[in-house]
């Protein structure tokens, strides 16, 4: 099916996520405002009463015919809702901006955040037709990777800290009435990750958890690949659990070549597109929240290992992504 320039049509596949939301309320404030917005999810999700342009508007399920004469579509939703709905959505023409991490591997799609391509030294694809938006943490590796390589970067490792919101609105309540039980002496419960994520720092939830932290570290990974190919030291990705809500926090090690200072490695990161903190003040998940930029504490230098530098930084996870998508859509319309 042929791709419809003038259609009004943008449909938002996981409308009842935390992303999906945030999706929802940035594009009614963007020149998005009136177009004809459709609400998809999973047949749990469906029903569900909201509002989209001021009015009333119940989430659907996806059918045959649910993307049809869309303009876009953003799959905002888990991992395996996208995959088992790419296709009929990809089969009606519609540009495809992906934020679930399912086709950042594909051959045809472009992964995009703003400035990527001045740090990539690459235009835009001519074929716009499917593309991936990173993840928060994602866009803060990438980010710091390709702005420290003129620096000399020859080895770099991340650790990201995820909020249980990655999980959705279900790992807030998990983590929430955990919270309240444990406070309370009883027992935590562990019905979404079949673990104790409260009070607790994990690598992985337990073998009946809903959600796999294992498998969203390999997204994470696939993403950056992704957006680097190759243009810069391959990082070393670790993915750990949080016991916070909101907001993704990180820390960097990169080695870089001895004559970098402090100065060189903050002009380097500014201009990679961080929003750059002076001591004593230090990102944080408190400080991030609502912000679609990624904040980046100043660079300390390892006094044990010469040209090894330390990075602390935080974004808000739900809306950098969100912010990034209506973006890009807006860049595709012109």
């Amino acid at each position: 099916m042929p791709f419809d320039r003038d259609s009004h049509r943008i449909v938002i596949a996981g409308a009842s996520s935390l992303l999906g939301a945030e999706l929802k309320s940035l594009l009614e404030q963007s020149r998005f405002a009136a177009a004809d917005l459709r609400l998809l999810d999973e047949e749990i999700a469906a029903g569900i009463l909201t509002e989209a342009g001021g009015e009333a508007a119940v989430i659907q399920p996806v059918e045959e015919g649910s993307f049809n004469k869309a303009r876009f579509v953003f799959f905002a939703g888990s991992f395996n809702f996208t995959l088992a709905n790419f296709q009929l959505a990809h089969g009606s023409g519609a540009v495809i901006i992906d934020l679930s991490g399912h086709s950042v591997a594909f051959v045809d799609s472009f992964a995009w955040f703003p400035g990527i391509d001045k740090l990539r030294g690459q235009a835009l694809p001519e074929k716009r037709r499917l593309a991936t938006v990173p993840s928060a943490p994602a866009e803060a590796i990438v980010r710091l990777a390709l702005s420290l390589q003129g620096l000399g970067l020859r080895h770099f490792t991340c650790t990201v800290l995820q909020p249980v919101s990655a999980a959705g609105k279900l790992g807030i309540q998990e983590l929430e009435t955990q919270t309240s039980h444990l406070l309370s002496m009883q027992s935590p419960g562990k019905q979404l990750f079949d673990a104790q994520v409260a009070f607790n720092t994990l690598d992985r939830f337990g073998p009946s958890s809903r959600f796999d932290l294992r498998h969203a570290w390999e997204v994470l990974r696939n993403e950056v690949h992704a957006c680097l190919r190759e243009r810069s030291v391959t990082p070393a990705i670790q993915l750990l659990h949080v016991p916070v809500f909101y907001g993704v926090t990180f820390s960097a090690c990169a080695e870089l070549d001895p004559s970098a200072d402090a100065t060189r490695i903050h002009d380097a990161c500014k201009a990679g597109g961080f929003s750059m903190a002076r001591a004593p003040e230090s990102p944080s998940n408190v400080s991030v929240a609502e912000e679609s930029v990624i904040h980046l504490g100043p660079a300390e230098a390892d006094r044990t290992k010469p040209g090894t530098w330390w990075f602390w930084g935080a974004a808000d996870n739900i809306r950098l992504p969100a912010w990034n998508a209506v973006r890009l859509a807006e860049l595709l319309a012109e």
